[in-house]
């Protein structure tokens, strides 16, 4: 499956309330979205995995990743896994889920940049202060993402506080990646769109 991360939405289910987050998906994707991570923390693992399941019905050709859980992600059918510094290590994961499958890695230091491996793509971040991440680090800015991005031959996603208003302030990297700036709005279709031509 060939990734294209131009524009990467994280999933939050608090922010897409009574809407809910497979209509929130679905609207961004038609405004743009490349790649859709599934993320609930708060979730059981059943929860995620019927998540999942119900995401897996509405991305269409756009590639389905779960965040920490392998085994969610592979129970579900998703197309990858995106896991943290804390997760299941990398390698044992590629072991598991084998060369076709997704693996995105999260990154802030030269020192886990330089390290990794066995990875199809590397988020960024935290560029901006965010409160969606409450354990999230301190903001790198976009100089110091760029510079990050630039130490690896992968592709690389800028995440963490990003939105219509400063988006084009990113470069070096191969796309965006948000959560409140499409979960949260009212018009998730539209703020895809937003978001596009900001980086246009």
């Amino acid at each position: 499956m060939s990734l294209d991360l131009s524009l990467y939405l994280v999933t939050d289910t608090v922010l897409c309330g009574q809407r809910g987050v497979p209509a929130t998906v679905r609207a961004a994707i038609a405004g743009g979205v490349t790649v859709v991570q599934l993320r609930d923390p708060a979730a059981t693992t059943r929860q995620l995995y019927e998540a999942a399941v119900a995401l897996r019905a509405v991305v269409g050709d756009v590639p389905l990743i779960v965040n920490d859980r392998l085994d969610v992600a592979l129970a579900a059918g998703a197309d990858g896994v995106h896991l943290g510094q804390s997760d299941l290590p990398v390698r044992k994961a590629r072991g598991i889920a084998g060369d076709d499958f997704i693996i995105g890695w999260s990154v802030s230091t030269t020192d886990e940049v330089d390290h990794a491996a066995d990875i199809d793509y590397l988020g960024i971040g935290p560029v901006f202060p965010t409160a969606t991440k409450p354990d999230a680090g301190a903001a790198l800015g976009p100089a110091k993402v760029r510079d990050l991005a630039d130490r690896s031959s992968l592709p690389t996603v800028a995440i963490g506080g990003i939105t219509v208003g400063n988006a084009a302030e990113i470069a070096g990297v191969d796309g965006i990646c948000v959560v409140s700036a499409i979960c949260a709005a009212d018009d998730p279709r539209a703020a895809a769109e937003s978001l596009r031509k900001a980086r246009s």
